[in-house]
């Protein structure tokens, strides 16, 4: 073991998830990184022992157990929050918390040089993985997170190759819109997919334990501390899979979409971000005066008050640190929900708003693709045209991400 190395913490929240356990440990244990640790949480609410319908979870947490239990190894740590007893009580429950039980237990007990690394049991990942995150965070030392490349992989299920395909499509074309309006929020939260310095999780006092979407706000509350980087040379794989164990993110997303409800994941139209960037580009104006930005009226409904630039002038002794202090009130929590009310107005097909950007953003791209893409249909189209958007788009994507790497060197 390299002692000289950051030592890296894999944090696992692990609820009926006995059947992806053991391909979990081999990725885990082919790793060639030299320091590892793994800390897993199996959990579940206490009550659901008693409730109708949730004891099959339970047996199959405490099958989780038995089995982590008997892999010889003494680099794993487990916390046990689901036999009778040890179950979360309360409002005090889901991935949220149990990510925060792993990340606070293992910074108690980790060099503030340490690197945790967030992941879930469906996840693969290639055995130079740790090796990457580690060589991402010596190369740009000053970086708070990574927002990690990922990719769903397609199996023999086809309405869950479907599924999935849309809801990737959905968050690559929304992140790749979020690069063009210069927001400091553009990366995508997943929670398999994010690693941050154990010195980062400190500074901002821990993750916050909400019920879904807690990867979201984590980001968004490192972001506001520091850089986050959205590039690795190695990707995460998560499953695709129609699962309900969080309230919303991609396996709800998936179980909707497969009834016909996409309408919480809508493919915004690219001029509402246009709005943005313009939105974006008066913030250093208005550290001179107030003056009138196409957000206005969404401004005065969110916040109460149109004028919410005099506070943030009063305390910004500089431009720079009034515009970073603007990003900071309109956050990426701000930034979905103008999206939404703005969409609200007219909503149109989700077809329609990606044809428009490929047509108008992509249209090299597309003039390869074996289909005709004006005829796409997210219902109809076949997977393997879902398939050719998706890839492309990747591959946008990660040329963004390339091309937007922090320059802050050891």
């Amino acid at each position: 073991m390299d002692k000289t190395k950051p030592k890296i913490y894999a944090a696992l929240p692990a609820m009926n998830e006995m059947e992806n356990m053991e391909a979990f440990l081999k990725c885990f244990f082919a790793q060639d990184y030299p320091n590892t640790e793994l800390y897993v949480c199996v959990n579940q609410p206490d009550d659901w022992w008693e409730k109708e319908g949730k004891a099959s979870i339970c047996e199959n947490n405490l099958q989780t157990l038995d089995y982590l239990r008997s892999v010889t190894a003494d680099n794993i740590h487990i916390l046990d929050r689901c036999s009778r007893g040890n179950g979360w009580k309360g409002k005090d429950f889901g991935v949220g918390q149990a990510r925060k039980t792993l990340m606070d237990g293992i910074a108690e007990n980790a060099n503030d040089g340490d690197i945790i690394v967030s992941m879930d049991a469906d996840t693969h990942f290639n055995p130079n993985y740790f090796t990457s995150i580690a060589e991402n965070f010596q190369k740009h030392p000053k970086a708070v997170a990574l927002s990690v490349p990922y990719y769903h992989p397609l199996n023999d299920d086809t309405e869950a190759n479907k599924q999935i395909l849309h809801y990737e499509i959905y968050m690559r074309y929304y992140a790749l819109n979020l690069w063009r309006t210069g927001s400091p929020y553009s990366f995508t939260a997943i929670g398999s997919a994010m690693a941050l310095p154990v010195w980062a999780y400190k500074a901002i006092g821990g993750i916050t334990p909400h019920k879904s979407g807690e990867d979201f706000y984590f980001l968004q509350k490192l972001r506001k501390y520091g850089n986050v980087l959205s590039w690795n040379r190695e990707k995460v794989y998560p499953a695709a899979r129609f699962s309900d164990r969080v309230f919303f993110g991609t396996g709800p997303a998936m179980i909707k979409g497969n009834q016909g409800g996409w309408d919480s994941y809508p493919i915004y139209p690219f001029r509402l971000f246009d709005m943005l960037k313009a939105f974006f580009e008066f913030f250093p104006q208005l550290f001179e005066k107030d003056i009138e930005t196409p957000l206005d009226e969404f401004i005065s409904g969110k916040f109460g008050n149109k004028n919410i630039w005099k506070p943030l002038r009063g305390n910004s002794k500089t431009k720079e640190q009034f515009v970073k202090a603007c990003h900071q009130k309109f956050d990426a929590l701000r930034t979905l929900q103008y999206l939404k009310w703005e969409n609200s107005k007219n909503p149109r097909r989700d077809e329609n708003n990606l044809l428009e950007y490929l047509n108008y953003f992509c249209s090299g791209e597309i003039s390869a693709f074996s289909f005709d893409v004006n005829s796409f249909d997210f219902m109809k189209s076949s997977i393997g045209e879902l398939d050719e958007i998706r890839d492309m788009l990747v591959r946008i994507e990660e040329e963004v991400q390339i091309n937007n790497q922090p320059s802050d060197q050891p």
